[in-house]
């Protein structure tokens, strides 16, 4: 299972922080960062969700306002 993270896209909220501890603050910036992920393309983060956070990162994809935050598996989106 894959997570992507649109930086642009997100507006602050932090409600996926809340769901999941792979997502911090950044105040200064007023945006959300997915730790352990590396830019994909301008501002689309990307990384490999462990198993044991599956539904972890499935709440917070669909916590987030503005769907900033995709979840994949096999290739499929499925959140």
């Amino acid at each position: 299972m894959r997570i992507e993270y649109d930086r642009d896209t997100c507006i602050g909220m932090f409600q996926c922080v809340a769901e999941w501890d792979a997502f911090e603050r950044d105040e200064d910036a007023g945006k959300a960062v997915l730790t352990d992920s590396e830019e994909d393309s301008d501002d689309i983060f990307v990384r490999e969700v462990p198993d044991d956070a599956e539904l972890d990162a499935k709440f917070a994809a669909r916590a987030c306002p503005v769907d900033a935050i995709e979840v994949y598996d096999d290739g499929e989106q499925i959140v």
